[in-house]
């Protein structure tokens, strides 16, 4: 049974938003018990900021060059966050580390979703990685995020096949598509799930 009291999510993400679109559509269509309630983006000329706006979404934009050091511009992301009252943090392509004082103000609460099937190809262009390599399948992970780079504890994983006549950017496209399902159904697993969850 659904919980009545909708989550409300905050979504961080740096570049187009294909992620941040299929979950802040899925909460607003009813698909995850959730709404989202503010963008939080680190680039100012993002595509994914245009997106929010289209959905009536706040965003919170900031360029780090503007703070003294980590810690200052998480303060201010911390402050946006509590003002809009986030129960729960998405990162969907957000190309920053998550730091201490986001992380001990939200702990078990911030999901991340990566590329690759982890702990195999953690960090940057990991789909680029996977196929260069030959390996024969990569996939997508979802997880909770901790200090380290994409080490959290892995909450989903879903493989994607690597055929022989796949470019690049033909397994991109298949990643991407897997990433919208896989995030809307275990984000709408969450917010379905115990209190202390989504």
């Amino acid at each position: 049974m659904v919980n009545q009291m909708k989550k409300n999510i905050a979504i961080f993400a740096s570049g187009t938003g294909s992620n941040f679109q299929a979950v802040a559509k899925a909460c607003q269509e009813g698909i995850i018990n959730a709404w989202v309630s503010l963008l939080v983006c680190d680039q100012p000329e993002a595509l994914v900021i245009s997106k929010a706006k289209k959905l009536k979404i706040e965003p919170f934009v900031f360029t780090v060059k503007d703070y003294q050091n980590k810690e200052a511009y998480e303060e201010a992301i911390l402050a946006q966050l509590k003002g809009n009252h986030v129960d729960f943090v998405v990162l969907a392509g957000y190309m920053r580390l998550v730091g201490s004082t986001l992380l001990e103000a939200y702990p078990n609460k911030i999901v991340n979703i990566h590329p690759s099937l982890l702990p195999e190809f953690p960090g940057m262009n990991s789909i680029k990685r996977a196929f260069e390599s030959g390996v024969g399948e990569t996939g997508i992970t979802v997880h909770y995020v901790d200090s380290g780079i994409d080490t959290g504890p892995i909450i989903a994983q879903r493989a994607v096949r690597i055929d022989e006549n796949d470019t690049l950017e033909s397994l991109e496209e298949k990643m991407h598509q897997v990433e919208h399902e896989l995030y809307v159904e275990v984000l709408k697993g969450l917010c379905e799930d115990k209190e202390d969850e989504c």
